[in-house]
């Protein structure tokens, strides 16, 4: 029997700066995605160069600065009542994910995995910044159950 695909998924690579392979990260999203339970919804991939990533982190939430992912999600604001089915969207700048993989002794396919991880729980509701420590650990464990789950035993994950 053929694996359950998720519902509607879009991938866009809005940089060309890091050579990256859609294919692959479509892959292991559905994985993901798959792992999570969560293959009836919509949800929106961008990768971008830090430049974009800054801009959008100033627009959105004040910081001036470029950082490796954001999520933004449709399930939060006065809209999220219209279509359950639409998650969000997560963006994630492929030059920090590259600088990330070199520090953290990943490759850059496992570095976006993470982010996309990452990106992910906070879509469905994980909080690491507001929740309180409790809530920080949970999406911890996590990130390192469903990160583990695809590539194995990494030790070096953050």
């Amino acid at each position: 029997m053929a694996k359950k695909k998720p519902k509607n998924l879009q991938i866009k690579n809005n940089q060309n700066k890091i050579s990256i392979n859609v294919r692959k990260i479509r892959a292991s999203l559905q994985n993901i995605m798959r792992a999570l339970d969560c293959l009836d919804v919509e949800l929106s991939i961008s990768l971008v160069d830090d430049e974009q990533i800054k801009n959008i982190n100033k627009q959105y939430l004040g910081k001036n600065k470029p950082t490796n992912v954001l999520s933004f999600s449709m399930r939060e604001n006065e809209y999220g009542d219209i279509n359950p089915h639409i998650l969000g969207d997560i963006v994630i700048s492929a030059e920090t994910a590259q600088k990330d993989a070199l520090k953290g002794g990943l490759t850059l396919a496992q570095e976006i995995d993470y982010l996309l991880i990452h990106g992910l729980l906070h879509l469905l509701g994980y909080d690491h910044e507001e929740a309180g420590k409790d809530e920080a650990i949970k999406m911890r464990r996590k990130e390192k159950e469903l990160f583990h789950a695809i590539h194995g035993k990494i030790t070096r994950l953050y």
